[in-house]
């Protein structure tokens, strides 16, 4: 029987499966979208807000319904369970699960005649909604957080992020503070990540490295807990309710509990290995170390996978330092959030090209590059780099005259679509050197996902741009094959490679035989052109930020 390899992905509205064959081709796919398919528990995009200000938490049993509803589904579809010989997956990012005392006797016990909700909603969570990534409520905690620790550098040197609201470490201090009581009565908190495995190992999983990442709790270079952190956000206690040091990917947890074999026909010796997050999982599958990974959606994010380097990365208050799911300690994932991402780039297109992609495109390719010394930066919402700014600033530039700030009127109305594209990626390029260890080789693959990745026009300034070649892939559920992949990664160890690493198990995969299409290169004379325009940029950023500041907002 050809093993096969599970990937389940829990976002914020939906909980998504991935199975894949051993050369990672698609078997099956199928979802459950909470919204949708549980309308009872009155989700909006799978969240529910308040009741405090900025309060935003997921019910957990809705979590339980889904896992069921999706075996359910996967059954109907003809899945042969018995065949699927290890699973992991990818949770949402800083989303926290809060176990009571019971949770794992109730764990252990479960009856295969009953659902996972009808044993485990009752007595197993000390709190019934879990906070999710999307929460803003625990600004005052941030405040006091990077107080105690020594300001917000001192707190990314040591996390690799400073506080965020949504960071499970702040979530965590905000319970202990207003709900005393659920706190106390918590045995364990697990993030979304391990709260999935948990189900299946019949037993609450550790913790995994890259998804631990995002919690301002642990050491991003030695992947240990930082007692002084613990400490801050959690208390003396806090430590034992996180359990043990957090767990690399490619490991085994165990072998699924008799549950899922009695109830559903799992296989005995299925594996479990450890789930990570959303964007690490996104990383698994679409890149590897040394490539970068462009998702040009809504907002923008930039993912780096940094290779292992004698020199650690450095940290900074304005990106994020993951561990990486499959080499940490010794590799890093760099990750970059800007706000203002295809909504800035829509604005400019119907202001100066009539609401027209077309029209959009032909008036980018008939710039050059640097649009004859005006650049122009763009944030309708307050951004995140460079931080709280919002607005839009235009400027004429020359490689040996500082910028000039101009009137919006004083710039030629067509360079205005190629101009946004530059800002955003000299953004981004500006960072990539201080980012990546000293005499690092260039990066040479751009991987881009989101809407905008279409776009043909954009793919091919960004090669030039970035002096990279550009891929797509060809799978739509990222975190879900990540999942699918970090599982087989597990079931490959186990099974007489045990000191393999991920990038040879997937030494046969590459390039366009995993799912990769190479469709824009950069052109040396266009791409060339690039190189002066990052310091010109980061003169008109300095420019903006200093401008920001002055003002009294």
């Amino acid at each position: 029987m050809q093993p096969l390899f599970l990937g389940l992905d829990l976002s914020t509205q939906q909980l998504k499966a991935v199975l894949v064959r051993e050369d990672c081709s698609i078997v099956h796919e199928s979802s459950v979208r909470f919204d949708q398919d549980l309308p009872s528990y009155g989700t909006e995009n799978g969240a529910l807000k308040g009741p405090a200000e900025g309060e935003v938490t997921s019910p957990v049993a809705m979590w339980l319904d889904a896992f069921e509803l999706l075996a359910e589904r996967m059954k109907q579809a003809g899945v042969d369970f018995s065949s699927i010989a290890a699973i992991s997956g990818a949770g949402q990012q800083h989303g926290s699960v809060f176990w009571s005392y019971d949770a794992e006797e109730a764990l252990a016990s479960l009856d295969a005649s009953k659902t996972l909700t009808s044993q485990l909603s009752p007595i197993a969570f000390s709190l019934a909604r879990a906070p999710i990534w999307q929460d803003s409520s625990t600004t005052r905690e941030c405040r006091e957080i990077e107080e105690a620790i020594g300001g917000p550098q001192t707190l990314a040197d040591i996390t690799g992020s400073r506080a965020y609201e949504r960071f499970t470490g702040t979530q965590i201090a905000r319970i202990r503070r207003i709900n005393p009581k659920a706190y106390e009565a918590t045995s364990r908190i697990s993030l979304v990540s391990s709260f999935m495995p948990s189900l299946f190992l019949g037993r609450i999983a550790p913790i995994e490295i890259s998804d631990a990442s995002g919690m301002n709790l642990m050491d991003v270079l030695t992947c240990k807990w930082n007692d002084q952190l613990l400490n801050i956000c959690g208390g003396s206690e806090l430590r034992s309710k996180l359990g043990p040091e957090p767990v690399p990917g490619g490991t085994s947890l165990g072998k699924i509990s008799t549950f899922w074999t009695n109830r559903w026909g799992f296989n005995s010796d299925c594996l479990i290995a450890p789930f990570t997050g959303d964007n690490p999982a996104t990383v698994v599958a679409l890149s590897f170390p040394g490539d970068a990974l462009l998702s040009l959606g809504t907002s923008t994010t930039f993912l780096l996978s940094i290779p292992p380097a004698d020199i650690p990365p450095k940290r900074f208050t304005t990106s994020h330092l993951l561990s990486h799911p499959t080499t940490a300690p010794d590799a890093q994932i760099a990750m970059l959030c800007y706000k203002n991402g295809a909504l800035a780039r829509e604005q400019v297109r119907d202001r100066y090209a009539d609401h027209d992609w077309s029209k959009y495109n032909s008036l980018v390719n008939s710039e050059s590059p640097g649009c004859d010394g005006y650049m122009g930066l763009y944030f309708p919402l307050p951004e995140i780099i460079p931080p709280g700014v919002k607005g839009e600033f235009f400027f004429r530039t020359s490689p040996s005259v500082h910028p000039v700030q101009v009137l919006e009127e004083e710039v030629p109305r067509d360079c205005q679509p190629r101009m946004i594209l530059e800002s955003q990626f000299l953004s981004i390029q500006s960072r990539i050197a201080a980012i990546l260890p000293p005499n690092s080789p260039p990066l040479q693959r751009l991987v881009v996902t989101g809407g905008s990745s279409a776009n043909q026009t954009i793919r091919q300034l960004a090669a030039d741009l970035f002096n990279m070649k550009v891929y797509i892939s060809t799978t739509k559920e990222a975190a879900g094959m990540g999942g699918a992949l970090l599982a087989k990664y597990s079931w490959w160890k186990q099974n007489g490679n045990n000191k393999g690493t991920f990038e040879e198990m997937n030494a046969m995969m590459e390039g366009e035989a995993a799912g990769m299409k190479c469709v824009a290169e950069p052109r040396g004379d266009v791409a060339g052109k690039y190189g002066g325009l990052v310091a010109s940029y980061t003169a008109c950023e300095e420019l903006v930020v200093k401008t920001w500041a002055s003002k009294d907002v």
